[in-house]
């Protein structure tokens, strides 16, 4: 027997089905290529809506373009194959670079958000923070298209990095002169910050044509005058904030007010050392921030602090202060006794990826998972990307003492890139989408 379906009680033929299936197809379409398109023209306003957002975007974004470039250079010339001709030594630039581009990106992104907290002022707007971004991130990238080649484009980026640089100063300024610089942490991190910014203009003045003696100051500056003053400076207040906050009353916070003072004499004693070309005479400065370093690291007690996670991270990565600075000692020492060996530069690269890099991974880290409204955890992608950067430091300090330097320093850029790629790319996914918690900010 057959059965007839009537065709209109209710019931959609097949004709019906399918034009409406095709219907709801089209709607979903363009309602999600609506919502990438909101969502890209959102995009402006969602960085700039928190200074750590737009500062970080291009921290996490220049770990990758720097040593992308600086990666392609030393293969290039191991290799043998073709590469733009860098119109200033690319070694220099490639100092220069990460330590006044790469990383003061995340200070600065740090120090415009917490710098108003510190010293009680009301939190900064958009009018004092986006020109930071516009002119040290445009000046940046402008600056690498320069470098491959294109020198006019080098020279305008410098000059915007500069420009951004003054701007952040005048605006940190004005919040330290508010609270009368009466806070030693910001008044430090500020003083490092002019040093930098010193050091910014003086290989900006070498680009356009002034002494190379001006490119190395600029460097030493770099280091020591910029990167670790700030670094220390944060570590000594945050870390025994931290570990307190997370182990409870077992824990005894440990931030002595003599620290900084200190600090800064041994370190200004290695920078006037290093500019007057006294490397023999190192070991002075170096030999007791080696003991500084390792007494506040002691004293912070990290076997109480190897969890939670993020908390640890932190206490590994002061753990390298000591260890660099004892080889920057110990490179001095040799160059006194005349023993005929070198380090070459296993100390500050212990120095800048060991301890710059492992705290920039942890510190970022939690202002981010905490800023996003996550929870303060580590993660998988954080600890891969922590434990690979470990071996990223092992590698290039053994380039220095590897009969193949040259292509261990490739296997170490290229290291680098493995180890922070996953980071970078979740790190830029969290800067360019929304809270969690739909908080704003």
């Amino acid at each position: 027997m057959m059965y007839a379906f009537p065709e209109h009680r209710g019931y959609p033929d097949a004709r019906t089905i399918e034009a409406e299936t095709i219907n709801l197809g089209c709607i979903l379409e363009f309602s999600t290529m609506d919502d990438s398109r909101n969502a890209f023209a959102d995009l402006p306003a969602l960085l700039a809506s928190a200074p750590h957002r737009m500062m970080f975007f291009a921290g996490a974004s220049a770990i990758i373009v720097s040593m992308l470039w600086w990666a392609c250079e030393l293969a290039a010339a191991y290799f043998g194959f073709s590469f733009p001709t860098t119109p200033v030594p690319p070694g220099w630039a490639h100092a220069v670079f990460t330590q006044f581009g790469m990383l003061p990106f995340f200070i600065f992104g740090f120090l415009l958000t917490v710098f108003p907290r510190w010293l009680g002022q009301p939190a900064l707007r958009q009018r004092h923070y986006v020109p930071v971004f516009i002119g040290v991130f445009g000046g940046y990238l402008l600056s690498h298209v320069g470098l491959l080649d294109v020198k006019p484009l080098l020279l305008v980026g410098m000059l915007m990095m500069v420009a951004g640089w003054a701007y952040a100063l005048t605006v940190l300024g004005h919040i330290l002169i508010g609270n009368g610089a009466k806070d030693r942490t910001a008044l430090s991190c500020y003083s490092a910050l002019v040093l930098g910014f010193v050091g910014l203009c003086a290989f900006t003045a070498f680009s356009f044509g002034e002494s190379a003696a001006l490119a190395l100051a600029a460097i030493k500056i770099g280091t020591f005058g910029l990167l670790l003053p700030i670094y220390f400076t944060v570590l000594h207040r945050m870390l025994p904030f931290f570990s307190a906050s997370a182990i409870g009353p077992g824990y005894k916070m440990v931030k002595p007010a003599w620290s900084l003072p200190v600090f800064w004499l041994l370190a200004l004693l290695h920078l006037g050392l290093e500019l007057t070309h006294r490397p023999q005479w190192l070991w002075l400065a170096d030999a007791p921030l080696a003991v500084f370093f390792l007494v506040h690291w002691l004293r912070w007690q990290p076997w109480k602090c190897m969890r939670p996670g993020l908390l640890a991270v932190l206490h590994i990565a002061a753990a390298w202060l000591p260890i660099a600075l004892g080889l920057y000692a110990a490179q001095s020492l040799l160059v006194f006794f005349d023993a005929g060996l070198s380090l070459g530069r296993a100390p500050v690269h212990a120095l800048t990826i060991g301890f710059f890099g492992s705290t920039l991974v942890a510190m970022v880290t939690r202002v981010t998972q905490g800023h996003s409204g996550r929870p303060l955890e580590m993660g998988r992608i954080p600890w891969l990307t922590f434990v690979l950067l470990q071996a990223v430091v092992v590698i290039r300090v053994f380039a220095e003492l590897a009969e193949n330097m040259a292509l261990w320093l490739v296997v170490a850029a290229f290291a680098w890139l493995v180890a922070f790629l996953p980071w970078v790319v979740r790190s830029i996914w969290i800067f360019t989408t929304p809270r969690i918690d739909g908080k704003p900010g």
